[in-house]
């Protein structure tokens, strides 16, 4: 496989490199709603009557997964706390996903919501956890395209045959992880584990960036500039939700960042700091692709999951690979069975050894993280262990069907894939919200 460089902004989320040698068809995806439809693979909670939860799929247009959880719960007058999901979703999209919901069936039935429907709703005594999300099956729309006609089916072929022969694609982090229009997340979750709370909170209400419409810009830069919290709270748009939520809690509570921090919900919480994980991920794997080490292939020194039940990595039973047991390895990830992973450090990892160690010691050692940064005592919610994550992404079922300026692909992922990383290596565009 000939990588090539990425000069686009996705350097600032540590995707470095395109994984094809391919031309990149451009184009835009999410012009329309409609565009990028989602539908969640889950295992079901066994039903059970007049049990504590009501579970539902739930199919959303253009909602965030975390604005809708917020939206339900004043809905059914419950806490947040009590709505669960195995998985956050795209918002420009369509998306249908299970939820479990600590509210009688009845009530979640009569959810009544704009662009929102419920449906195959049932009571069961187990709640939703990300363990029950398998996967997420995809039909995406790329219009608007630079390439056209044949120039474009040829390009669009040629980069399917390209990731077919390694049967995967660079399993980055993508945009949606660290904000498509303003990518600070992981910015935030850097300053938290190094103990700066209120770097940490100025960089996400703050920090005005160009792509934002004026009616949010235009307050984050002066507040940057004031330090004004009560006028911030005047000005800043009603839709900028956790923005307010942090500003209000350092008007009754000055100087107390962290705690503002904490008044989030726990899964926006744990985002910072997983953010700021998985920028680390792409930079060691931006440069394992860098120095044409294979993804597919193991070598002495890396560290494979073993396939789980389902098929997908078990991320708790980590494998290293010796001169001992290279050719078996080798079996196992040929015929998936295994996969090879790199780190998502946290306070209990462990590096790889050989050369994908060193790409890992380097990447830590540059970004000036410990294992005990990521124990985090002010918010308990941004505390990480760590894990390992696989660095090829398999998928299932790609289908391509390209017209003149406009191609609509359908594929399937598996949990914690991103599509719009695999859409990537055909597009190759220069835009970070593709």
């Amino acid at each position: 496989m000939v990588y090539s460089e990425n000069q686009n902004r996705e350097r600032e989320i540590g995707i470095e490199v395109f994984y094809t040698s391919t031309k990149g068809t451009g184009g835009r995806l999410k012009v329309n709603y409609e565009d990028f439809v989602v539908n969640e693979i889950s295992i079901y909670p066994e039903k059970a009557e007049n049990a504590k939860y009501a579970v539902a799929k739930i199919t959303s247009t253009n909602w965030e997964t975390n604005r809708l959880v917020r939206m339900i719960s004043k809905n059914l007058g419950i806490t947040r706390n009590k709505i669960t999901f195995a998985g956050t979703k795209d918002k420009r999209a369509i998306t249908s996903q299970l939820f479990s919901i600590e509210a009688p069936v009845e009530s979640v039935q009569a959810l009544s919501m704009h662009q929102v429907k419920v449906e195959d709703v049932y009571a069961s005594k187990k709640h939703i956890t990300i363990g029950d999300l398998v996967g997420n099956a995809f039909q995406i729309k790329l219009r608007h395209t630079e390439l056209k006609g044949s120039e474009m089916a040829t390009a669009v072929t040629q980069t399917k045959d390209e990731l077919e022969e390694v049967g995967g694609f660079p399993n980055f982090f993508g945009v949606q992880r660290f904000g498509a229009i303003r990518p600070v997340t992981h910015l935030v979750g850097k300053h938290i584990v190094h103990g700066d709370f209120e770097k940490a909170v100025m960089v996400y209400i703050g920090n005005p960036n160009d792509e934002e419409d004026e009616c949010s810009r235009m307050p984050r830069q002066r507040l940057q500039e004031t330090m004004d919290f009560e006028m911030a709270m005047r000005e800043f748009p009603r839709t900028l939700t956790f923005e307010r939520m942090l500003i209000g809690w350092i008007l009754r509570n000055p100087g107390d960042y962290a705690g503002s921090i904490r008044t989030l919900p726990p899964n926006l919480q744990m985002m910072f700091v997983h953010a700021y994980q998985s920028y680390l991920f792409n930079l060691i794997l931006s440069e394992r692709i860098r120095r044409k080490m294979p993804l597919d292939r193991p070598i002495v020194g890396d560290v494979v999951l073993p396939a789980d039940k389902t098929g997908y990595a078990d991320h708790d039973k980590p494998v290293p690979v010796t001169k001992f047991n290279l050719d078996l390895v080798e079996k196992s990830v040929r015929e998936r069975k295994a996969f090879i992973s790199g780190v998502l450090f946290g306070s209990e990892s462990k590096f790889a050894e050989g050369e994908m160690g060193e790409i890992e010691r380097k990447v830590i050692e540059t970004e000036g993280v410990k294992l005990s940064d990521f124990i985090v005592p002010q918010i308990a919610e941004c505390n990480s262990r760590g894990s390992r994550r696989e660095v090829l992404a398999p998928f299932k079922d790609l289908r391509l069907d390209c017209a003149e300026d406009s191609v609509d692909i359908a594929f399937i992922l598996g949990k914690g894939c991103y599509a719009t990383v695999m859409l990537r290596e055909f597009m190759k565009s220069d835009l970070l919200d593709y």
